[in-house]
């Protein structure tokens, strides 16, 4: 089975490229990717594949029954591209102006499609079912993933596991890294408006300083991290945008101060929320002052189940040799596959694209962002492999 999926990962090679660089230059955003989902049921068309339906809006689903009795592994990949002013300069170059697959959305669904290709052919061969999945908004909150699961995608038939692959610009072509465990963190926002009473600066013993209140609550935060949370949980506070519309002389009333909070523990999380929220009302009440705490809950953190993964990277061992498999850190990314890992088992893992000597080295969100095509055939190979090998 092996030699037959990467023969045919080979033969489809032109064919998943054109696919790859079709989307890349069309670029689409988050819940807004209707010509991308019309051109993925198109392709699946070609390749023979006719049970599939659109769920989310703008997502593709469905599901090809193998020839002998087993579960059910779903498939995944996002669909969505980002608000970024791509500056390559490559023949399949965005045509949308400001929107851009800078996350490598249009190399996972292209690898899926050539996966699912190489499965369709195959069929005869597999255990039970693999279900796909397109997913909208990957990239914007609620993330699509939470809008498909609330739409029944794991069910009907019920998904015994799933598996998700995303690009990894920081590791060569050809190789592909996993973790099994907690790998990627949950994502909220936190959003702070610290009110006072404005005055001249000169005279602060006349005002309520805002500016000064919202300053103690940035520093005193951190304890949140160092003194409230188990310290063996991976955790990150960051505040990155303070707006004190005063002047060098003038104490405005409000300040609003924004940030991320990111963990990888769901019952932490929700402790650390209370903390965050009475320690900033404490503060501000002892020195005169008032706030409004906002925190938009965003992603779950993502947890490979372990038998899962680990089973996942024995096979990418034998598809790929054990020196192109690694082992990955956490991360404090977040991911919205992060839903589906805390419904099924799950194993997300990366996918190198990075070539030094075609200067292929910039990271995900950046404009120049860009992969080795020929990371395509591992993509699509790989993930053909794990579906036809074996339970999932």
């Amino acid at each position: 089975m092996k030699d037959i999926i990467q023969k045919q990962a080979e033969e489809l090679f032109t064919q998943i490229k054109s696919i790859r660089e079709h989307i890349h230059a069309n670029p689409e955003l988050s819940f807004e990717e209707f010509e991308t989902s019309k051109y993925i049921q198109e392709q699946l068309k070609s390749f023979g594949i006719t049970n599939f339906e659109v769920k989310a809006t703008t997502g593709v689903v469905g599901v090809i029954e193998g020839g002998k009795p087993g579960k059910t592994l779903a498939l995944r990949a996002d669909i969505d591209a980002l608000p970024i002013i791509e500056q390559n300069k490559t023949p399949y170059v965005s045509k949308k102006e400001g929107v851009m697959h800078a996350c490598g959305h249009d190399v996972h669904s292209s690898c899926l499609l050539g996966a699912l290709a190489i499965i369709e052919k195959n069929k005869a061969h597999l255990e039970g079912r693999v279900k796909f999945i397109f997913q909208p908004g990957e990239e914007k909150l609620p993330g699509g993933a939470s809008l498909l699961i609330k739409e029944g995608v794991l069910d009907n038939p019920q998904v015994d596991s799933i598996v998700g692959q995303h690009v990894f610009p920081e590791l060569e072509t050809g190789k592909v890294g996993f973790r099994p465990g907690p790998y990627m963190a949950s994502c909220d926002e936190v959003y702070v408006t610290v009110k006072g009473k404005g005055g001249h600066g000169a005279m602060p013993h006349q005002t309520v300083d805002s500016v000064y209140i919202a300053a103690q609550i940035i520093v005193t935060l951190q304890n949140v991290i160092s003194r409230k949370i188990d310290p063996t949980v991976p955790c990150v506070l960051s505040f990155g945008k303070v707006e004190a519309n005063g002047a060098t002389n003038v104490i405005p009333s409000e300040v609003k101060i924004e940030g991320t909070f990111r963990i990888l523990n769901e019952e932490w999380r929700a402790k650390a929320h209370d903390i965050i929220e009475k320690q900033a009302q404490e503060i501000a009440q002892a020195l005169g002052g008032d706030v409004d705490v906002h925190i938009a809950k965003g992603y779950p953190f993502l947890h490979n189940d372990e038998a899962t993964t680990i089973r996942k990277k024995s096979l990418a061992q034998e598809y790929l040799g054990a020196k192109n498999v690694i082992d990955l850190p956490i991360r404090m990314t977040g991911e919205d596959f992060a839903f589906y890992s805390q419904s099924v088992p799950a194993c997300f893992y990366r996918l190198g694209v990075r070539n030094e000597e075609k200067g292929i080295v910039h990271g995900v969100h950046h404009p120049q962002f860009d992969i080795d095509s020929e990371a395509l055939k591992t993509g699509m190979g790989l993930m053909a492999y794990l579906a036809l090998n074996g339970e999932s």
